[in-house]
């Protein structure tokens, strides 16, 4: 699965809750993940539910920019460039399916509560992250 999917992707789910906290944004996961559905939705009101809301789905694999043929370069990314943000392994649901844990293992997660997949204002690092390689 991938842990920075979209809402209108194919068995989309929520796998957490962005707050806002003194660190910045950060994910506060569900218990268990919620399907996707145009109730769940609705409920963001005018707001961008990705600004909420932070999506899993399967991954898209070659439709994804990120996507080698064989690895998830995002992931990878987020591991070289992004700080840590936990030093702890977060109570995750998805981590058994997770692509990004499977590929970078606990790295990921200690750097998947700062992962915000739809940012108004993000840092360079974020930017230099969630850039494809051409």
């Amino acid at each position: 699965m991938c842990p920075s999917a979209q809402p209108e992707m194919e068995g989309s789910v929520v796998l957490g809750v962005l707050e806002d906290t003194t660190e910045g944004r950060r994910l506060a996961w569900v218990e268990e993940p919620l399907p996707v559905t145009p109730e769940l939705l609705s409920l963001t009101g005018e707001v961008d539910p990705r600004n909420i809301f932070r999506f899993a789905a399967t991954c898209e694999e070659q439709k994804c920019a990120h996507f080698d043929g064989k690895d998830c370069q995002l992931a990878t990314r987020i591991v070289q460039i992004l700080p840590i943000a936990i030093d702890s392994l977060p109570p995750c649901r998805i981590r058994p399916e997770c692509r990004w844990y499977q590929q970078e293992g606990k790295a990921a997660c200690f750097r998947c509560p700062e992962i915000v997949t739809h940012m108004d204002h993000p840092s360079a690092e974020m930017v230099q992250a969630a850039t494809p390689r051409v």
